[in-house]
């Protein structure tokens, strides 16, 4: 094979009709700190060569299925039936794109149809769009709709948010002026201090967001009450889907937007995706619904035909009129979601989140009394996750020294930013599930004990 190398004077013309004066000026924009340079690939290499090297460079991924996984906090590794990964490698379902001709894509409009229908059933909502990119931003463009539809400038949010969700909803309210303002959590229950948000809520304040479980884990039984204390002030909920399974829906207990993430059902971890955004509210909102949605109607013949009904981003309206710059939607996660769920049916979604309840309160039992470790870390009821506290030690060092013994031990609650102000424990949130045998807890509980410490 003979390696081919652009002349120079190929260079030369290209850099000539850019306007630079080397390829170097084609990332100056870029901080030479964020630049990964070379990851060992020579200027040219023959193609045998090359495909040795790249194999080489991903053989140093180790995936998850060689380790016991006790990974959550939102994102987790569940057992998908077969029928999900066959309905969706369906030529017409993965290579389909947006479905603005309806005459064509009358299974792709039903699917979206019924996933929306899907959520608003657990939900307990009147409308949902077709999906967003993932729960952050799903919970994100909530707050944004809350803006829309109450005055104020504050957001009241929980000061135990997980910080990736929270970061999120930074960046999208800034240009709004919004102020984020936290709720104040109690260090032994993990609660969040509902006096705080009852007497904060009427002062210029726009929403108030909640979670069900929060991100240490925890439920709040006090939540169904608080819609009363807020009057107009809408209330956001980002809620799990697979806890709707067994407890009451926000809907029904006066929450006015819904959001959640919808990875676990039926999407694998995927290195951190993509995810599905869920993101229902009440009818009387839906214009303010970012993205799209899809409705059902009949055709001439009074036949079922389903068609985009709304479409409120910037591809379909003017743009001083969207409500959201959201491009797309995640249809075939969505799809994913709807096959999961449909699979498994509301008894199999309930005996499911009863398994991983159980299987959670196996690995709390095996893990008491262990040195160096708090568990559980709140005195509060937990549903799939735990907030385990690290003691003599840092969190990170404990999950290094669980990862040498091939065990994922749990994720980190700290906010790994630079500029993080939000304190958060000394803590980390572990999970189990149906997948996790009760060998796998034995070899966690075994590898914690013989931890030890800073």
């Amino acid at each position: 094979m003979v390696n081919w190398v652009p002349p120079e004077w190929e260079d030369r013309e290209m850099l000539a009709e850019l306007g630079i004066g080397s390829v170097e000026d084609l990332f100056r924009d870029i901080p030479k700190k964020a630049r990964m340079g070379r990851i060992g690939l020579k200027p040219s290499m023959e193609e045998p060569a090359l495909v040795d090297l790249v194999r080489g460079i991903l053989s140093k991924n180790k995936p998850v299925s060689g380790f016991d996984s006790f990974l959550g906090g939102g994102v987790y590794t569940r057992y998908t039936p077969a029928v999900v990964d066959g309905l969706l490698q369906r030529s017409e379902y993965y290579t389909s794109y947006t479905p603005y001709q309806p005459e064509a894509s009358q299974g792709t409009l039903q699917a979206m149809f019924e996933f929306q229908s899907l959520w608003v059933e657990l939900s307990n909502l009147e409308v949902a769009n077709a999906s967003l990119y993932d729960g952050a931003t799903a919970l994100a463009e909530g707050v944004l709709m809350a803006l829309r539809l109450h005055p104020g400038k504050r957001v009241l949010v929980p000061g135990s948010l997980n910080w990736e969700r929270r970061s999120v909803i930074e960046n999208y309210s800034h240009g709004a002026g919004v102020e984020l303002v936290d709720i104040p959590w109690d260090p032994t229950t993990g609660l969040l201090d509902i006096d705080f948000i009852a007497r904060e809520a009427r002062k210029d304040v726009a929403a108030v967001v909640v979670e069900i479980p929060d991100s240490f884990g925890l439920l709040d039984v006090r939540l169904p009450s608080l819609k009363s204390t807020l009057g107009e002030v809408p209330l956001v909920v980002y809620a799990d889907p697979l806890s709707l399974s067994l407890l009451e829906p926000p809907g029904s207990w006066g929450a006015d937007i819904v959001a959640g993430e919808g990875q676990g059902f039926g999407l694998p971890l995927s290195y951190g995706g993509p995810h599905l955004g869920l993101l229902a509210a009440r009818l009387s909102a839906v214009r303010q619904l970012p993205g799209r949605l899809v409705g059902v109607t009949q055709d001439a013949n009074g036949r079922r035909a389903f068609t985009l009904t709304l479409g409120t981003r910037e591809q379909h309206i003017r743009r001083s009129r969207a409500t959201s710059n959201v491009c797309t939607n995640h249809s075939l996660m969505a799809l994913a979601f709807l096959a999961y769920a449909t699979a498994m049916g509301p008894r199999g979604l309930r005996r499911l989140a009863e398994a991983q309840h159980a299987a959670v309160g196996s690995l709390v039992t095996a893990l008491q009394g262990t040195r160096h470790l708090q568990v559980p870390r709140f005195k509060t009821p937990y549903l799939f996750d735990v907030a385990i506290g690290v003691e003599g030690a840092t969190v990170d060092q404990f999950l290094s020294a669980m990862l040498e013994r091939k065990i994922f031990a749990g994720v980190p609650l700290d906010d790994p930013r630079p500029v993080a102000s939000h304190p958060r424990p000394n803590a980390f949130l572990a999970t189990a599930g149906p997948e996790i045998d009760a060998k796998a807890i034995a070899r966690y509980a075994s590898a914690a004990r013989a931890f030890g410490g800073a």
